[in-house]
């Protein structure tokens, strides 16, 4: 099948060369369109940075990425996952890898994340698709400002493979799944052999990390990300995580719902 992967970390990110190759490896047809620059925190946002009305896209060969097509995007994730069902590169992919994410995407929080808000868009529009997170933050990789810290010499030394692994075993599930499927992967940032194994998760009620107002004045507001002080909830993603669990729920995006009366309106 043809598979795009995206991310929301940008095109030099780590997780991305990790899951490309993982997808590669499993015989699929690979093309990667990343964002030239971090984009976290985008959900399914559709933003691009263009010149004299053409979005900017330019080819970005990847290290260990041989013979696969490699592009640097000037957009936010989703719209590259939207430009991709459209055939911006290449034929409309089958599938739609998002991530590796550096942080877990879990609980309610999903809603913001880059990385799934790419997936939503793919599925959208018929991909089946997953969203791949490393949860990293064990080690302590909460920042200021209202982002993850980023960047640094420690990136390659984190277990991308592990998550990467995950993925594509999950990869045959994808493939037999409905059209519009969206699976969300979380795994520990530690070796293989230490992950307990992988289990179905339901969405925590919170995020891993809350925003947080740091400072207020006359014209300005500081935020800062905190970790989330609420109590872990049995069988849902981040209590398992927390056990050393890698976890996975399948998600879905905008639907309508029919659990809500609406009074009727005169014709």
């Amino acid at each position: 099948m043809r598979v795009l992967v995206t991310n929301d970390d940008g095109i030099a990110a780590p997780g991305l060369r990790w899951l490309a190759r993982a997808a590669a490896d499993r015989g699929h047809e690979v093309v990667v369109a990343a964002p030239s620059e971090e984009a976290s925190g985008m959900s399914a946002a559709l933003r691009a940075v263009e010149k004299d009305g053409r979005i900017i896209v330019a080819e970005h060969p990847l290290d260990g990425l041989d013979g696969i097509e490699s592009y640097s995007v000037a957009s936010s994730p989703a719209f590259i996952a939207l430009l991709a069902a459209r055939g911006a590169f290449g034929p409309p992919p089958d599938l739609l890898l998002s991530g590796i994410n550096r942080g877990a995407n879990a609980g309610l929080a999903v809603l913001h994340s880059g990385t799934v808000g790419a997936a939503f868009t793919a599925a959208a529009h018929g991909c089946r698709t997953m969203a791949v997170s490393l949860d990293i933050l064990a080690t302590g990789d909460v920042g200021s400002g209202g982002a993850m810290l980023r960047s640094g010499s420690g990136e390659e030394g984190r277990h991308w493979a592990t998550a990467a692994q995950y993925a594509a075993d999950l990869l045959k599930t994808l493939v037999d799944a409905s059209q519009g499927t969206v699976l969300n992967l979380n795994v520990p940032d530690a070796p293989l052999e230490r992950v307990k194994g992988v289990r179905q998760a339901r969405l925590s009620r919170f995020g891993q990390v809350q925003i947080t107002v740091a400072e207020a004045g006359q014209g300005f507001v500081r935020t800062a990300l905190e970790e989330s002080g609420a109590d872990l909830e049995p069988g849902t993603d981040l209590a398992l995580l927390a056990e050393g669990y890698a976890t996975v729920s399948a998600v879905r995006a905008v639907t309508e719902v029919s659990d809500v009366e609406l009074p009727d309106w005169p014709e």
